[in-house]
């Protein structure tokens, strides 16, 4: 690790396929909360795809410096939970990939749950088919949730139903509003730049692309190059908006918005990419990476570096490194006057489920992070 950025590890947490961290605070307290896809069952060969989907997702909460376990809510097959308000309500959407113990079944529910007197209690499940991804965001006052979901196989379509899609709160629930075209769907952004309102998409199987907001609906805008699209983030630094986009079996890249669109800047990384955590700070902010795995489902490595980055002389650079084992999430948080970085790990070297997912102390080095 360089001088720049420096991480401490102060905590693992003992996590079975840990695939999203969200950190939160609701009422006084520090929460984190770790959906899991599976579990490992005793005498299963060890292969990704397998294992016991039937598990619960975890939820910590801050205290003495480090996170205890305070709950567990029943999301099976967990990919990701989103924390967002509606005014003086709170509510955590999950995503749930699949349930079972084989054979699974990827037409499921993902259930929203709402924060009431301190208890995670049910508000509305919403039959999901194959989910891996919720993003809430706003626009005026109104409220939306747009779900990454869907497999599909070569050219085969997804059943009606599975598309990636967008709800929209009316009052009392989430409704359906529009469907994306999609195909394996599993992630979203959603940001503003020069006044225009825009989702990004990433897709494994169908091109990622950028939509636009027209005032009534989301329009296709432009479509970016590389399939087994993963994640995307997009950060302001030195006066100029980027857009990371992360592929998993091709290379992940860095554009620039220009002349009212996005074009290539720079290529970040081969292939292995999973997600983004984007830092500011006072002296130009930093890009973790988070890598996934290489090889194949059959045969994956999931042991691997995820990267942290920062922009020098218009490129971005690395300038540490730490291991990573399925890398899934990262996400920073502020506490008693330190930054720290929760990092979801969803494989073991010998490709079980049971890894643990770690919590790191940054000091980041120029700018001291207590002026952040």
């Amino acid at each position: 690790m360089s001088d720049n950025t420096l991480m401490h590890c102060i905590q693992e947490l003992d996590t079975s396929g840990a695939r999203a961290a969200e950190v939160f605070e609701h009422d006084g307290t520090r929460y984190l909360v770790v959906p899991q896809l599976a579990e490992d069952i005793a005498g299963q060969p060890a292969q990704m795809t397998l294992g016991n989907s039937d598990v619960d997702a975890l939820v910590y909460r801050w205290e003495g410096g480090q996170f205890v376990e305070h709950a567990r809510l029943p999301v099976p097959g967990g990919e990701d939970a989103e924390f967002f308000r509606i005014g003086e309500r709170a509510f955590l959407a999950t995503a749930s990939l699949r349930t079972g113990s084989g054979p699974y079944a990827l037409d499921t529910h993902s259930t929203i749950f709402e924060l009431v007197d301190g208890r995670f209690e049910s508000f509305q499940r919403i039959p999901t088919s194959a989910a891996k991804q919720w993003i809430h965001f706003e626009i005026g006052s109104r409220h939306f949730l747009a779900l990454a979901q869907g497999v599909t196989h070569g050219d085969a379509p997804l059943a009606p139903g599975a598309e990636s899609c967008i709800f929209e709160w009316d009052g009392e629930r989430f409704a359906k509003r529009q469907t994306v075209r999609s195909g394996w769907g599993y992630n979203w952004a959603f940001f503003q730049v020069e006044g225009q309102k825009l989702l990004a998409y990433a897709d494994h199987a169908v091109p990622s692309q950028l939509l636009r907001w027209n005032g009534d609906a989301f329009e296709p805008f432009q479509e970016l190059d590389g399939k087994s699209g993963r994640a995307f983030c997009c950060f302001e630094t030195q006066g100029i908006t980027w857009l990371a986009f992360a592929c998993l079996h091709e290379e992940t890249v860095l554009f620039r918005w220009t002349d009212g669109r996005f074009v290539p800047h720079q290529v970040l990384s081969g292939p292995g990419g999973r997600e983004f955590e984007w830092i500011p700070t006072p002296d130009g902010g930093r890009l973790v990476q988070i890598n996934f795995l290489h090889g194949t489902r059959e045969a994956p490595i999931p042991r691997l570096q995820s990267t942290i980055l920062r922009m020098q002389d218009g490129l971005m650079v690395p300038i540490g490194e730490f291991p990573t084992s399925g890398g899934t999430d990262a996400t920073c948080f502020e506490a008693e006057g330190r930054r720290y970085l929760v990092v979801t790990n969803s494989l073991s070297g010998e490709v079980r489920f049971r890894t643990p997912s770690r919590v790191y102390r940054l000091d980041l080095g120029a700018g001291k992070e207590e002026s952040a």
